[in-house]
């Protein structure tokens, strides 16, 4: 699955490789973060499982923020560009990071999109910099981009035990999105009471909008975190 983890080849994640990978991906981060800080940019590490709703958070955010805040992002995908294409439709400055068989996003394509064409003057004028991550709910947790914080998107559809199955990538998180709000009706199995149960059982500060990017139900509440962030910056 993935060339660089080795995350289904349990001979290599030996000890001494891991931990000079990490080490070299962190300098790499500190070295995004103090651009982020040095522009005045808010990067989002925003992570969840394929077709949880990034994309969608991300076009109804941009339609909402219209006029108050500017954005722009990087896309990871393993083979397409289709969700850039999506973000630049909706009015975001937005580039793909195409990963092949790597599960996750690590600071040094960070960087390398920002340093080729146009995208970086955009990310530097902006107020939020979205790193919108491959789908995976295990990987993307482990890697620093240079993020002020980490946003994990959830739907409905995925049911109510994700949060103790990838606890490692919940007990992360600032922030969890819960989506399709809008198909609970049809999913009786699904209790949101439930879900924030077992966030709060993994997640140390558990904060959770409940949102659906269909109807614009709880974008609101979502701007009011960016707004949030921007007033802590």
């Amino acid at each position: 699955m993935c060339e660089i983890c080795g995350c289904t080849s349990p001979s290599r994640l030996a000890i001494e490789p891991r931990v000079s990978l990490l080490a070299s991906n962190d300098e790499e981060a500190r070295h995004l973060r103090g651009h982020f800080l040095a522009n005045g940019v808010i990067a989002l590490n925003l992570m969840g499982s394929p077709g949880s709703g990034k994309t969608a958070l991300l076009e109804a955010t941009a339609r909402a923020l219209t006029g108050r805040f500017e954005l722009a992002a990087v896309s990871g995908d393993l083979a397409t560009s289709l969700d850039a294409e999506r973000l630049a439709r909706a009015g975001i400055p937005a580039l793909a990071i195409t990963t092949g068989s790597a599960c996750h996003l690590d600071a040094a394509m960070v960087h390398q999109a920002l340093h080729d064409g146009p995208l970086g003057a955009a990310a530097a004028r902006s107020d939020f910099f979205f790193i919108e991550n491959v789908g995976n709910l295990v990987c993307p947790a482990i890697y620093d981009l240079g993020q002020k914080a980490n946003v994990v998107v959830l739907s409905v559809t995925e049911g109510v035990d994700k949060p103790l199955k990838y606890p490692v990538m919940f007990s992360r998180a600032d922030l969890v999105i819960l989506t399709k709000i809008d198909l609970l009706p049809y999913l009786p199995e699904v209790s949101v009471r439930v879900i924030r149960e077992n966030l709060a059982r993994v997640m140390p500060a558990a904060r959770m909008i409940q949102l659906s990017s269909t109807t614009g139900a709880g974008v609101p509440d979502f701007v009011e975190w960016l707004a949030e962030q921007a007033a802590s910056l």
